[in-house]
Order: structure tokens, then C-alpha cells, then sequence
């Protein structure tokens, strides 16, 4: 199910098709017919209407913890701080790199939307 939310930023309704963790807040992805927009809780108001899609539920959940396929170094343990619905398939949002002390300058973004093949359920 998708609900349809009302952005206050530009003032157009639209469907909550993700969310993920980020900068110390969830941040909200609307699919606004043929763009996607990302909001804080702020930033919209939940209607109540929901829309029934056809799509499996996902295969992960918030804060699940999950192995990352075919990652070389270090640990391969991640939890998914992400989930976006993307073309009718589900996306899960990991830290691809851990966290360092020292900025690095070769690395823009620690974060990335992998499929659900790309990732195996820890069970613990």
C-alpha cells in the first residue's frame, strides 16, 4: 500500500514510495507522477487514502541486518537504514563503506540503493 501525501514545499499531492535514514531524520520519498521528491516528516501531510499496488512486500525491513554480496573489504555486515520502491522493485539503502575518522576524498557517498539479490538476511 502507498499512501497519498500532500508536499507543502510545492504544494502537490503524491504517493510515499520510500523512506531512509539520514542526516539524523527519516527522510520520505514521493513519486509526484514523474519525478521523485524528498521530504522530512515535516514537509507532508498524510491523507489516509491508500492505493493498492502489485508488488510483493520487501523481502528486508528497517533496520534489519543484512550481508552485502561481492563486497571486498572489510566487514560485510550492513543494516538496511533504507527502502524505496523503484520501477516496481524494491531497493534497500546500506552503508557501503563504514565510517572513518579522516575525511576521504575519493569517496563522495557511503550510501547506496542495492537490489534485493545483492543482499543475504543474518540470521541471529
Amino acid at each position: 500500500l502507498l499512501e497519498r501525501v500532500y508536499l507543502r514545499t510545492t504544494r502537490t499531492f503524491g504517493y510515499c514510495c520510500g523512506m531512509q535514514w539520514k542526516h539524523e531524520c527519516w527522510i520520505y520519498s514521493i513519486d509526484c507522477r514523474n519525478e521523485i521528491l524528498h521530504a522530512t516528516q515535516n514537509q507532508i501531510i498524510g491523507t489516509g487514502e491508500l492505493e493498492a499496488i502489485k508488488v510483493q512486500k520487501p523481502a528486508f525491513v528497517l533496520g534489519e541486518r543484512v550481508m552485502l554480496c561481492s563486497h571486498d573489504k572489510g566487514t560485510k555486515q550492513r543494516l538496511i537504514l533504507g527502502i524505496a520502491l523503484v520501477n516496481n522493485s524494491w531497493f534497500y539503502l546500506v552503508e557501503l563503506v563504514s565510517p572513518t575518522l579522516t575525511q576521504s576524498r575519493t569517496i563522495s557517498n557511503r550510501f547506496s540503493l542495492v537490489g534485493e539479490k545483492s543482499l543475504v538476511r543474518v540470521n541471529v
